[in-house]
């Protein structure tokens, strides 16, 4: 990072957006989160991160929540997007789908680890098959009210590949499993966010895991989602001594 920070010149790569999801289950009296270990032949390999990636032009599900803009800080359209892409990318990379009957509003479906719901979840990672023709396909809706906004991080303007990328929290729905299923990963595995913080992370992802660090319950995380700021983005900067030595702002 601090090689490629003395290096750059010139303008800073465009932002793509993205989203990221921490997942969160029951553990005794407390909670662990789900984190995958990128498989080494991919950028950032080795590192740990959360189901995740870039907004796809298909992502542009019917939500229930319709105070995402100004939760998200970006017109209706693109937070729409981003909230897609959340669920889109959580149901690809961990098997997960956050979604229920459209006739019974507080549901959520249950197991989708059988070959039927994997054949799918196969065709949206392909892109043979849109989020929203799949709910429609299982007369289906978005559970987007079980998607809780935490963060937003750009990535520095001297990377070559930049993100403006939300941070949401949810929780497992019951019945569900998380799986490793991205193919993009060298293993899954559920942490307290104690354990999770000695892992290997990119900055973003740290931070997250550090901001949950001080909750016992996921009760207490949900509540506290509503005092985060997801609208406002931060973004690091490297900054040169006179030493030869350089530090991270993390504003």
């Amino acid at each position: 990072m601090v090689k490629r920070a003395r290096e750059f010149r010139g303008t800073p790569a465009p932002v793509r957006d993205a989203a990221t999801v921490v997942l969160l289950r029951p553990s005794g009296d407390s909670f662990q989160l789900y984190v995958l270990k990128r498989a080494t032949t991919m950028v950032f390999g080795g590192l740990y991160a959360f189901p995740g990636g870039g907004v796809d032009p298909s992502d542009r599900p019917e939500t229930i929540r319709k105070d995402w803009s100004a939760l998200l800080g970006v017109p209706d359209e693109r937070a729409r997007a981003v909230v897609g892409a959340a669920a889109r990318e959580l149901f690809e990379e961990a098997g997960v789908l956050l979604a229920g009957p459209i006739e019974q509003p507080d549901r959520t479906v249950s197991d989708v680890s059988t070959d039927e719901w994997e054949a799918e979840r196969a065709a949206l990672a392909a892109r043979e098959l849109t989020l929203t023709e799949l709910l429609r396909r299982h007369d289906l809706r978005l559970r987007d009210d079980l998607l809780f906004p935490w963060a937003r991080w750009i990535t520095p303007e001297f990377e070559p590949r930049r993100f403006d990328t939300w941070f949401f929290v949810s929780l497992l729905p019951e019945g569900q499993t998380a799986r490793d299923v991205s193919g993009e990963s060298d293993g899954t595995q559920w942490s307290g966010p104690a354990a999770a913080y000695g892992l290997a992370m990119l900055p973003p992802t740290r931070s997250t895991v550090d901001s949950l660090r001080p909750y016992k319950k996921i009760a207490e995380v949900v509540a506290a989602s509503s005092r985060r700021n997801a609208a406002t983005p931060v973004q690091p900067r490297v900054e040169f001594t006179e030493d030869g030595g350089a530090l991270l702002h993390i504003p």
